[in-house]
């Protein structure tokens, strides 16, 4: 009878082991969905701190890896953290409390928290999508086509048609409504009527130049300088800048509803989504 009760207790313990969610379970999902090929090159996705037979049972979800954030996953005794901004976009050196990266790096370490990013092949694959959803465009080309699967294009941001017409002071209040914003920097003409546009999340500087090529009357994106905003205005395109976190901020909502159908038997949370800054 001994021997019988130390083989059920056991097979419990080899049945409990094989059901532990790990981080490379979580990660083999992503980049199913989201996979590195569709990254830019210049980018740095993927797992940047902990190990991929860590546990992986309480994922935090955020934009970024901030100070806040981090404090956030230890208080939640959270497993893995995923973020849409890597924290490590270049080399690093030394890992001690001298630096912010260093500091969070060590923070996570210590509290066995694993940290993953999924950058601009989300981009490519969901985020430039969900944006171009939330503004109702028809007919929609890509902006930059960046690569392609299975015959398909893929790329950063969407060029199309509004439903119908609207002055771009009109346009930039529905900006404001289906992204939750208290504010918009337009650079361009209020009370100008525009139909075609295009949409690029994050920092758009680099996308001046393809949404002018596609024909867009006015680019909803964000990060744009004075000089870039002008002169994209002089050449016939206004601008409405809703600023980087302004757009991205959808990530969290979405990444929260991926993870929770992928990965049911996980717990899934979200860091508190706001500005990194006040309007005044």
């Amino acid at each position: 009878m001994r021997r019988r009760r130390v083989c059920i207790t056991e097979q419990k313990g080899e049945r409990n082991k094989m059901t532990q969610l790990t981080v490379r379970d979580i990660v083999e999902k992503l980049e199913r969905d989201y996979p590195y090929r569709m990254a830019l090159d210049w980018d740095n996705p993927g797992l940047q701190v902990g190990r991929m037979d860590g546990k992986a049972e309480r994922i935090m979800v955020a934009l970024d890896a901030t100070d806040e954030v981090v404090e956030q996953c230890v208080q939640a005794k959270a497993n893995l953290l995923v973020t849409h901004h890597p924290l490590l976009m270049s080399g690093i050196r030394k890992v001690n409390d001298d630096s912010m990266a260093g500091r969070r790096i060590l923070t996570m370490a210590e509290n066995r928290i694993a940290h993953y990013a999924i950058h601009t092949n989300y981009d490519t694959a969901a985020m430039s999508g969900l944006a171009a959803d939330r503004l109702v465009l028809q007919d929609r080309k890509i902006l930059e086509v960046t690569g392609e699967t299975d015959g398909e294009p893929y790329g950063i941001g969407y060029a199309g048609k509004l439903v119908h017409p609207m002055t771009a002071a009109e346009l930039c209040a529905f900006v404001k409504k289906v992204f939750g914003l208290d504010g918009i920097r337009l650079f361009g003409t209020p009370g100008r009527k525009v139909q075609y546009i295009a949409v690029s999340p994050g920092s758009g500087k680099s996308m001046i130049k393809p949404a002018l090529a596609s024909g867009a009357e006015l680019l909803v994106t964000g990060d744009i300088g004075h000089h870039d905003g002008i002169d994209a205005v002089d050449q016939g395109m206004m601008i409405a800048d809703a600023g980087h976190y302004g757009i991205e901020h959808i990530f969290v909502g979405h990444m929260e509803g991926w993870l929770r159908k992928a990965v049911p038997q996980a717990e899934v949370l979200t860091a508190q989504v706001k500005a990194p800054f006040v309007t005044l």
